[in-house]
């Protein structure tokens, strides 16, 4: 849906519903890459619920509307508006996400929204887990529809639950993660508590081992890459970094003298120190003078400063334009942020290096699935095959908890102390 609508703004957003319909479907059609079946049929049921469940729908400037949206558009000030046919309610794209009820959702849906999002903000959630806990608020209160508020509670949680697990068929983690999310809305916003569910909603979740590459396969991978994304694909591999921890780097994390990467703010919110890679130094200076470049320029240009963490940006307010603050790997272009709408230029969009590493894979011919966070499986499963401790591989991870480290000594070369196979 989201394609969808990209597609009508940009290709004329004065068609009406049906006809953007069938434009969209000609020119899924008509692309070069075919899409497969399921993804076709996917796609006709989308817009099938869409066309069932919309009166009425118009692109309208945000400057128009009679008051602030509530969330972020990127859309260059353009906002899609519709009316549910069933309940009159009106509201915007994002709100039509999931399995809908037939009654529409419920009319306090965007106030509750609003009410958790602040709530979130209030107690220093992140960003992917504010909006993780809001789009799943959001497809639980379409699901139940236009229940009154004193009649929520554990029945259409359960409901829920069973709609994802079943018909849905999610993973044990993103049930857990629809439960977490539903338990914090009920207490912090409806000031309710979900007695009677207990463990029974929480799913059992199996062991997984992690995707490993072998060192050769590592080589391919990187060989294949180039200019920023395969510096940061090396660097995630050099220093075990995750992938925000990587894309969120700044000018004063990187010790050249000391030869350490300082992680800031990683899962959990704790700080680590991780070894920089000297193979990698010449690459990392010729960045950070890139970096100063891009730096002189936006200083030239008035560009508002980086985003800064907590309350800095009152404590020291032009600390956001020092150098030091800058993003190690900046995007290319300014942006919005979407929490205090000023125009700033953000890091690196996370999404560029997944399809790097996605491209990397298919031309080096690996058939594992390869993701960003496999390198870090790497990093760490390399580093206990050459004899390093447990210990220290925990440490350099950020791993809470050594038995989460543990599970890399499963994927090892000759697992089971090199035990043979009675074949061989």
């Amino acid at each position: 849906m989201e394609q969808f609508v990209a597609f009508t703004r940009k290709h004329g957003e004065l068609l009406e519903l049906p006809d953007a319909v069938e434009s969209y479907l000609a020119h899924v059609q008509a692309l070069p890459v075919a899409w497969p079946p399921i993804r076709v049929a996917q796609l006709k049921q989308a817009l099938n619920l869409f066309q069932r469940g919309v009166e009425a729908w118009r692109w309208v400037h945000v400057d128009s509307l009679p008051k602030p949206l509530e969330f972020p558009t990127s859309q260059k000030g353009w906002v899609l508006r519709y009316r549910v046919r069933s309940s009159g309610h009106a509201g915007s794209l994002a709100t039509a996400k999931g399995s809908a009820a037939s009654g529409g959702p419920p009319d306090q849906m965007e106030e509750w929204l609003a009410q958790l999002r602040r709530v979130l903000r209030l107690n220093h959630y992140s960003i992917r887990t504010e909006h993780a806990y809001l789009e799943m608020v959001r497809r639980f209160l379409i699901f139940t529809g236009p229940v009154p508020e004193g009649e929520l509670g554990v029945k259409q949680v359960r409901r829920f639950l069973e709609h994802l697990a079943i018909e849905r068929q999610v993973t044990a983690s993103s049930q857990n993660q629809a439960f977490s999310a539903l338990l914090y809305f009920f207490k912090k916003v409806l000031g309710l508590e979900l007695e009677g569910l207990g463990e029974i909603a929480r799913a059992k979740r199996g062991r997984r081992l992690p995707e490993v590459l072998s060192r050769d396969e590592v080589r391919r991978l990187l060989a294949v890459t180039e200019g920023s994304a395969g510096l940061m694909l090396r660097l995630i591999y050099g220093s075990g970094l995750r992938l925000m921890e990587c894309v969120r780097l700044r000018v004063k994390d990187l010790d050249f003298e000391r030869g350490t990467v300082m992680v800031r703010a990683g899962k959990g919110d704790k700080d680590r120190m991780v070894m920089m890679p000297q193979s990698l130094r010449p690459a990392l200076e010729e960045q950070k003078q890139r970096v100063t470049a891009l730096w002189e320029q936006d200083r030239q240009a008035d560009l508002d400063g980086v985003y800064m963490p907590g309350a800095f940006d009152e404590k020291a307010p032009n600390a956001g334009k020092e150098l030091a603050w800058q993003w190690f790997f900046p995007a290319k272009n300014p942006s919005v942020d979407p929490r205090s709408g000023r125009e700033r230029r953000h890091h690196v969009s996370d999404n560029a290096l997944h399809k790097a590493v996605k491209v990397a894979a298919e031309r080096a011919g690996i058939t594992k699935p390869v993701s960003c966070h496999t390198l870090r499986h790497s990093f760490a499963t390399h580093l206990l095959e050459n004899g390093t401790d447990l210990r220290t591989v925990q440490d350099l991870l950020g791993h809470a908890s050594v038995e989460t480290t543990q599970i890399y000594t499963h994927v090892m070369e000759a697992p089971g102390l090199g035990v043979r196979s009675p074949l061989d």
